[in-house]
This record gives C-alpha cells, sequence and structure tokens, in this order.
C-alpha cells in the first residue's frame, strides 16, 4: 500500500483525552477515531493490526478442532430470562424493545444464545464433545468508558463455547482451550502470565485470565516467586492459621470508649493510640439473601469477590447509609460485631481470637477488649480478604507473593451446569439417559490485544509492533520520491515484496526525510527499508529495525530474501 493514496492522518501533538500510551498512540498513529464515549471506528491501519489478531486467533482455534460460527448480536430477553441473568446482569446489558415491544439486549456476551442453539443441534452423545466459536462485536454499557479501546463499550471479541459429556470431558476441553490460548498470546508476541481468576457474571466453578504484563494495566496480579502460582488480586489466596478456630477468652467483658467523631481507621488509632492490626472492621453488605456483615482486621480490606463466593450468593453490594443505620443501630463509621442481629462473617486472619477495638454499635463510641470468641456470635469463617503483596505463598509456603499489573486478554472458564441445567440443554447419553451437557466458555478481546501490545511495546518515538501482529511488517521509504534512481529502486523493491507476498507499505509522499522517518516510527512499522542517493552510491539500501535501532546494510537485489528470512525468524 502506497501511503500518498491510504487513509493514514498521524497526529503531531497527543491527544487531550488519552490517559494511557495505548490510546494517545492509537490515535496519532491514525488506528482509530472516536465516535461517541466509548464507541471508536477503525480505520484502515488499525482494522489490519485486528485483522493480523484475528488470523492468529483462527489458526490456532480451527487447529484445536474448534468450529468457527456468527451468532446474532441482538438477543431477546427469554433466552436470558431462562438463564436468569435478564435482572442480575446489571445495567451494562443494553436493553430494548422492537416495535411490537418485545424485550432485547445488545450481545455483551453469548452464553445464552449458544446454549440454546447446543439444545437445539446436539441430541446425543455421539455429537460432544464440541467446541464453537465466533469473532463478533459485543456491546456492554460500561458506566466509565476509558482508556480507548482498552475499556470501550463497543468491542471485537473472540467468545468459544464447549460442550461435553461430562466433568472428565470438560476438563480436557479446557485444557485444550488453556494450551490454545497459550500459543495464541505467544505468537502475537506477548510477554504474558495466566493467572487463577474470580468468574464475576459469567459464573462457573473456576477460571483463568491470560494477562499481558504492563505498568499500565489495570489488575494487580500476586505472583510467586519460588513456584507457579499466580492470581488476580480479586482471586488470590490468603494464607490462613494452621488451624481454624478461636483462642480461650479470658473472662470479663468489653470496655466501651466514647469516640466523639471518630469514624475512621486511623482516626481510630490516633485516639485510642493502637495499631491498625488490633482493630476489626465490620462492613454491611446487602446480599441476593439478606444483608451480612463482613470482618476483616482494620490493615485489610474485604475483598467482595471472595465474600460472595463464600456466601454462595448471586449479588453483593456495600449497604447504603440508611441501611446500617437501620441494621447496627449506628451511621457509618460505628458499626461492630457484638450484638448484631444479622449473619456476620469473620476473615482467617480475626480466628487468632486475640482482644480487639470495635465501633460500639452506638454513634461515638468504640469497645475495647473484645474477643470475638466471648463477645460476637461469629456464623462463618473464611478468606474474604485481600491478598497483599509480601505475604506468602498459599500454595508453596516458600515463597513470597509479588505484585505486578497486567491487562486481560483473554479468560477461560469452566462454567459446568450452569446454563445447561437452567435452559435445558440436554442429551442421550449411552446408557440412553438425558443429562445436561457440562460447559465451558472461553474469550479474547481482539481490540484489547491489539491495545495490550502497544502498552508492552512502545517508547517516546511510537509505537513498536510486534512483528506477528504488526499491519505491515515493512516499510520502503524513498529518501526523494523526486530523484530517477532512487524512486526506481525503491518502486521495484516495493513491488518485488508484493509479489513475494510481504505485506509492504511505501511512503511515496513528497514530504521532507524527517517527517517520514517520524511516521515512521510513531505507526511501528518492525522494518523500514530507506532508499537514499547516498547509500546507492555504496550499492546498498538502508534496514532498519523499529525495536533495536539497529541498521543493516542489504544489496537492493537482496533486499526479498532478507526480508523473507528476518520475518520468518520472527513469526511472521
Amino acid at each position: 500500500m502506497k501511503l500518498s493514496s491510504m487513509l493514514l492522518n498521524t497526529l503531531k501533538e497527543d491527544p487531550r483525552d488519552a490517559e494511557v500510551p495505548s490510546h494517545r498512540l492509537m490515535l496519532r498513529a491514525g488506528m482509530i477515531k472516536r465516535l461517541a464515549s466509548g464507541i471508536y471506528s477503525y480505520l484502515p491501519y488499525g482494522l489490519k493490526a485486528l485483522r493480523r489478531v484475528e488470523n492468529i486467533v483462527r489458526q490456532e482455534m480451527d487447529n484445536a478442532g474448534s468450529q468457527e460460527v456468527l451468532l446474532p448480536g441482538v438477543q431477546p430477553s427469554e433466552l436470558w430470562k431462562e438463564s436468569g441473568r435478564w435482572d442480575l446482569y446489571g445495567k451494562e446489558l443494553l436493553r430494548f424493545k422492537d416495535r411490537k415491544g418485545a424485550e432485547f439486549c445488545l450481545g455483551p456476551t453469548h452464553e445464552e444464545v449458544i446454549t440454546d442453539l447446543a439444545r437445539r443441534e446436539v441430541t446425543s452423545y455421539k455429537d460432544l464433545p464440541l467446541i464453537l466459536y465466533q469473532i463478533q462485536t459485543k456491546f456492554r454499557d460500561e458506566i466509565r468508558p476509558r482508556f480507548g479501546i482498552m475499556r470501550a463499550r463497543e468491542f471485537i471479541m473472540k467468545d468459544a463455547y464447549s460442550f461435553d459429556r461430562d466433568d472428565a470431558s470438560a476438563e480436557k476441553s479446557y485444557e485444550i482451550m488453556f494450551n490454545t490460548y497459550e500459543r495464541i498470546f505467544n505468537r502475537c508476541g506477548l510477554d504474558f502470565k495466566p493467572v487463577e481468576a474470580d468468574t464475576g457474571s459469567i459464573g462457573g466453578s473456576f477460571s483463568h485470565e491470560f494477562m499481558v504484563l504492563a505498568e499500565t494495566g489495570e489488575d494487580m496480579i500476586l505472583s510467586c516467586n519460588n513456584c507457579k502460582y499466580a492470581a488476580n488480586v480479586e482471586r488470590a489466596e490468603s494464607l490462613g492459621p494452621d488451624s481454624i478456630g478461636f483462642s480461650q477468652a479470658p473472662k470479663g467483658k468489653p470496655n466501651k470508649v466514647h469516640t466523639p467523631g471518630v469514624k475512621t481507621i486511623s482516626q481510630v488509632c490516633e485516639f485510642l493510640g493502637v495499631k491498625q492490626e488490633k482493630l476489626v472492621k465490620t462492613l454491611v453488605y446487602n446480599t441476593s439473601s439478606g444483608p451480612v456483615a463482613a470482618m476483616v482486621r482494620g490493615d485489610h480490606d474485604v475483598n467482595e469477590a471472595k465474600l460472595r463466593t463464600l456466601l454462595g450468593v448471586s449479588w453483593i453490594e456495600l449497604a447504603d447509609d440508611k441501611t446500617v443505620q437501620e441494621v447496627t443501630g449506628a451511621p457509618v463509621g460505628f458499626a461492630g460485631p457484638v450484638g448484631l442481629g444479622i449473619k456476620v462473617v469473620a476473615d482467617l486472619s480475626l480466628v487468632d481470637g486475640s482482644p480487639y477495638v470495635t465501633g460500639a454499635n452506638e454513634e461515638d463510641y468504640h469497645l475495647t477488649n473484645v474477643w470475638l470468641s466471648r463477645d460476637a456470635r461469629i456464623d462463618l469463617v473464611g478468606d474474604i480478604r485481600f491478598t497483599q503483596p509480601g505475604e506468602p505463598c498459599p500454595r508453596c509456603k516458600k515463597g513470597t507473593l509479588q505484585g505486578i499489573r497486567g491487562i486481560e486478554v483473554g479468560h477461560v472458564f469452566k462454567l459446568g451446569l450452569k446454563y445447561s441445567k437452567a435452559m435445558n440443554a440436554v442429551f442421550t447419553d449411552v446408557d440412553g439417559e438425558v443429562k445436561p451437557m457440562v460447559m465451558g466458555c472461553y474469550g479474547i478481546g481482539i481490540g484489547r490485544t491489539v491495545a495490550a501490545a502497544i502498552e508492552q511495546n512502545h517508547d517516546d518515538s511510537g509505537i513498536i509492533f510486534p512483528v506477528s501482529i504488526a499491519p505491515y511488517p515493512v516499510l520502503v521509504l524513498p529518501v526523494d520520491v523526486k530523484q530517477g534512481p532512487v524512486m526506481e529502486h525503491a518502486l521495484r523493491i516495493y513491488e518485488d515484496l508484493k509479489t513475494a507476498g510481504i505485506d509492504v507499505m511505501m511512503d511515496d509522499r513528497d514530504e521532507r526525510p524527517g517527517v517520514k522517518f517520524k511516521d515512521a516510527d510513531l505507526v511501528g512499522v518492525p522494518y523500514r527499508i530507506t532508499v537514499g542517493k547516498r547509500s546507492l552510491d555504496r550499492g546498498v539500501v538502508e534496514v532498519k529495525e523499529r525495536s533495536t535501532g539497529k541498521v543493516e546494510d542489504v544489496n537492493p537485489d537482496n533486499v526479498v530474501g532478507y526480508c523473507r528470512s528476518i520475518l520468518k525468524d520472527k513469526g511472521s
């Protein structure tokens, strides 16, 4: 493609609203344009990068034995009501009615639609296992879309779904997809790590996220420095005590202390002269099964994902001020476990039973000398806090958890029977018994993979695309388009590369060399072939590698072979 006829308008300055490198550079490189909040148009150069990722995904998914389908983006509410998610998914689900008053939504994901398809098409164990996938546009009405296409409302996703006879077969499908994802992200040239993750609104028994490691990542990952354990901070386990139970409390009772206007942990610590780990933080939550009080140490924070899983509830949210007042009898900041009439859950770190400071459930008062085993009713004990960097590894118990930032680009779930039971997706087994299919689902953000690659591969001059997903791996840059021999050699190299099947751009614009060089660095073309009079006088052209800055002198007659060799080595 010649730049003189290509829709590729670069920007010299950073856009004001761009917060992260990928957003800034994709706008500057003419890859995307904003249409509305969280909604972007992909221009030719940006779409070419997406297609590169899609090609890798398709090749690996097909090689894994999965089959491609294309499902509707508009989904009827009846399917979502069958699964039970219509009222649970939240405001991210964009609902609307057609002219007849029928309810629909724009698909944020396709578990319901694919389950409906499977229950219509799969009847026998002979049809299983089955893995179906699609690459399609999704829509999630994010409350705060940000970071360009990293967290957009409309985005392109590869989602796959597996159907199996039993758990053993489902485990094999999960392993196949897990290994397929590793191959996909390796081919995309990414530095990534699979981590254990919370299943969230998708549901299921367990899942893994594939995280691209980058300082600008939204997610915190905790990874052991001694073993292979790694988990998203929402999922990361905390190492509890060797034995679960409370110590024998001494006789006595709590002391009520007047603490006027003292609400926060730091204020209480300063006022009473105690350390944060000697405080109990009591938070009231509304859940699908009623209000619950969750207790953690003052220096810890409640992990709502863990709490939801431990309670086995479908949703959970922090209670508002009015509910806290009704449940505890006091405003926010003075809640405590002593005398509470709702279900109380304690974190594992509190089971040693040492005396604590707690809220007194009375405005402007706290309790000291509280022994949880003596003074409070504990209904449930479990790991409900956020694990922190520097803690011991919960698996090997020898290593230390290190905190690193990551960008989620893929997620694999074992769904089990969540959707097949709810929607009656069954098959007849070899013994003639009718059974529900065991399901899994597997997603990859196509656009997010491109953005994550840029977050991981850029410098002050612009993008540094991995060869395998670069829109064009090679750029031919004649220094002077008006100079006969220079342009003749550049055109011949350009045409020879195209004939050899190499995607190549040629900067045939009548611009100063400096402008061309800056644009080449900005858009991140892996290899730039500079054709100039001085180099031709020496019988060579200059081939510069974007990632290293290394420059090689290559005979013009050998350029095609040279490019074939380096691109093959880089996995293109």
